[in-house]
């Protein structure tokens, strides 16, 4: 996710007044413990809206509870778009991957090859380059920007909201990581670490000399139509049907102010985490990554090699695979930034698929809601602390 873990582990109460919107036991076409899980998300947590799809043998189910905004309570719809924070990293994984099928670029070459000194500060005279297969698997020890105490400071409190609307160059970006030292040498332990896609975005830029959107729109976009999907670049607008956006910006304490975040420029994260979606896209992209549509098998199964992550889950390149309490292996990403909480993710098969959105981000996490669609028969209790 483009918000640390160190960050969104806060969970914290917030004073947010919400109206539960449940689908009817009629309509609820096998899904009615994913949507107890929804509602339990929003009355449990006072989340503001939780927004979900899940397509399977039985066809396309929409689901929501609560609302897209707290001032006209307006109901959260199936065509909402909203921001998807490091979802973005599996589409920037497959342009990665799509070029070194192409032999556009090969994922063992070290970084410096392509950028070379950019990360200078950062690697040890005596220590191994990192890869470019590194920075896709966070293998790589390159520190977060995310982690500089300058920039959690202007970023993840109340000074966000005057900051809001700040441009980052990518970087500037690396650079603020690069004056943190290494988390460890590089190949030899797992970090998640944002500044790993920020310079993926570079390196797709460096040898296609097209920036890395482009590339993503022309590659994956366009030929699975996403309509509703899109990187904003330096745009604080969210374009077309969406609500709002609510975060506590991380604040301490029992009842923490909610301020709306929807507007911000998403080049604070960059190619970490700067996309828009739909429940309806994210579903589409993880089915088609997962079946073929988008790499050739070599590179899937690539993408598909895993190293252990420190939740519990394990993460291949630009990948997430997650065994559930009932068995069953998923794979997708989650995606955080300020205001947003989104999940995709698909069984091996692409046979059973589901995406959820929160437009809060204080909640605990959106394994619950993976848990009732994907393992109904289990007890589901919403994660809070």
């Amino acid at each position: 996710m483009f918000v640390r873990s160190t960050v969104v582990a806060l969970v914290v109460t917030a004073t947010v007044a919400a109206l539960s919107v449940s689908s009817s036991a009629a309509a609820d076409m096998g899904h009615s413990a994913t949507q107890d899980a929804m509602d339990a998300a929003v009355e449990r947590e006072r989340l503001p809206g939780v927004l979900g799809q899940a397509e399977d043998g039985g066809g396309v189910w929409n689901g929501a509870s609560g609302v897209a905004d707290r001032e006209t309570r307006r109901p959260r719809l199936p065509d909402d778009r909203f921001r998807i924070g490091s979802l973005t990293k599996p589409f920037l994984a497959v342009v990665l991957l799509q070029l070194e099928a192409e032999r556009v670029l090969d994922l063992d070459a070290p970084v410096e090859s392509v950028l070379p000194g950019v990360l200078e500060r950062t690697e040890d005279g005596g220590a191994p380059p990192v890869t470019l297969r590194q920075l896709l698997q966070h293998t790589s020890g390159v520190p977060d920007f995310v982690e500089d105490p300058e920039f959690q400071h202007a970023y993840f409190s109340r000074e966000f909201l005057r900051n809001r609307f700040d441009s980052h160059r990518p970087s500037d970006l690396v650079r603020t990581a690069t004056r943190l030292p290494a988390d460890f040498p590089a190949g030899t332990d797992w970090e998640y670490s944002n500044t790993n896609y920020v310079l993926a975005g570079m390196v797709v830029e460096e040898v296609t000399g097209r920036p890395y959107a482009e590339e993503i729109e022309r590659r994956v976009l366009r030929p699975l139509r996403l309509d509703g999907t899109s990187l904003p670049g330096n745009s604080p607008r969210v374009r077309g049907d969406h609500g709002r956006s609510y975060s506590t910006l991380f604040a301490p304490g029992r009842r923490p102010a909610v301020h709306d975040v929807t507007a911000l420029d998403p080049s604070l994260a960059g190619a970490s985490g700067e996309m828009i979606s739909t429940t309806d896209d994210l579903v589409r992209f993880v089915r088609a990554l997962m079946t073929g549509e988008l790499l050739p098998p070599e590179q899937l199964a690539e993408m598909k090699r895993t190293v252990p992550a420190d939740d519990g889950s394990r993460y291949g390149l630009g990948l997430t695979r997650r065994t559930l309490s009932c068995g069953t292996t998923v794979w997708g990403h989650d995606g955080t930034i300020h205001g947003s909480r989104s999940t995709a993710v698909t069984t091996s098969d692409g046979s059973h698929t589901a995406a959820f959105n929160l437009n809060g981000d204080w909640a605990g996490d959106t394994l619950d809601l993976l848990e009732a669609e994907f393992c109904p028969t289990r007890p589901v209790q919403w994660l809070s602390q």
